[in-house]
């Protein structure tokens, strides 16, 4: 498993009137822990547009609540894979509050389209290198 983590305060904006986090934001949550695993393995998405001319959106999600964040939290976002991408790619999300609680998790499959025909693809090559050699580390 391949394990990728970032942390973030709770930001005013992102409560409702409870102080509590709204549950939509967990999604951007699932989205800044993904967005910094491909920063960390080398290939940003705005790289994955640019160069190879593929975007990466999503296909599903599936969040599942356990525990409310609250302003003043800090937050740990998670993103793990177990297996290199082909078509599609499966990526596990949870996020923790600072004391390792945790507020919600679930599974993002994100897609591969060619940006100009909207057309599925399946992972570029580099993106799969990159995935089989943090997976096994």
């Amino acid at each position: 498993m391949a394990t990728f983590k970032t942390s973030f305060p709770v930001r005013y904006y992102e409560t409702d009137q409870m102080a509590v986090v709204h549950h939509s934001n967990y999604i951007r949550y699932f989205e800044i822990a993904r967005n910094q695993m491909m920063v960390q393995i080398g290939f940003p998405l705005e790289k994955c547009e640019r160069e190879l001319g593929i975007q990466v959106p999503i296909v599903s999600v599936e969040c599942h609540f356990h525990h409310p964040a609250h302003m003043g939290d800090v937050l740990t976002a998670v993103a793990e894979y177990d297996k290199v991408p082909l078509a599609k790619m499966t990526i596990k999300q949870a996020v923790y509050n600072q004391d390792g609680v945790l507020c919600a998790d679930g599974v993002v499959v994100l897609g591969f389209i060619n940006a100009q025909t909207f057309r599925p693809v399946g992972c570029p090559e580099v993106i799969a290198k990159l995935f089989e050699k943090y997976l096994n580390h």
